[in-house]
């Protein structure tokens, strides 16, 4: 059973994202040991973003520095572009627990994007509580092909 941590920057405010991940949570349940951890934003002016940045960047440091047996993949449009296939595969040789970091408003630190694996679900840029939507999707997906299931086509 996988064992995945989505660990993202502020909270999913909009209802209808909202609705999507609780969706996706419950089924993934059966398949996968799934925690959702939102760590704070940082409120910020146009001065303030590099100190602002940082700091989230911090925050992120030292949650990781409390799980160091876990795989990390940053979630950055920058990363490793994969197919649902190649993620399923990827997945499935994965035998540690896995954490998905989701940055905020800002991105990710330099030093962050610099020291762990990064994964990119599209070259665009979207929303945090978007990019978790999705990335529960393609999780459940993986699941699904993995074990056989007729969701992927």
């Amino acid at each position: 059973m996988l064992n995945i941590t989505i660990l993202s920057i502020g909270a999913v405010k909009t209802d209808y994202f909202k609705l999507a991940i609780a969706e996706y949570h419950k089924r993934l349940g059966p398949h996968a040991k799934l925690s959702l951890v939102e760590l704070a934003a940082e409120s910020f002016s146009e001065s303030q973003k590099i100190a602002a940045k940082k700091k989230e960047g911090k925050r992120i440091a030292e949650y990781l520095s409390r799980r160091p047996e876990a795989r990390v993949f940053l979630l950055d449009e920058r990363g490793m572009e994969l197919t649902s296939v190649e993620m399923a595969q990827k997945l499935d040789k994965i035998n540690e627990p896995i954490i998905f970091v989701i940055g905020g408003s800002l991105g990710l630190e330099k030093e962050l994007l610099e020291r762990y694996e990064r994964l990119s679900l599209s070259r665009l840029t979207f929303l945090h509580e978007m990019t978790k939507m999705v990335l529960l999707e393609q999780i459940y997906r993986s699941v699904a092909i993995i074990n056989g299931k007729n969701y992927h086509h």
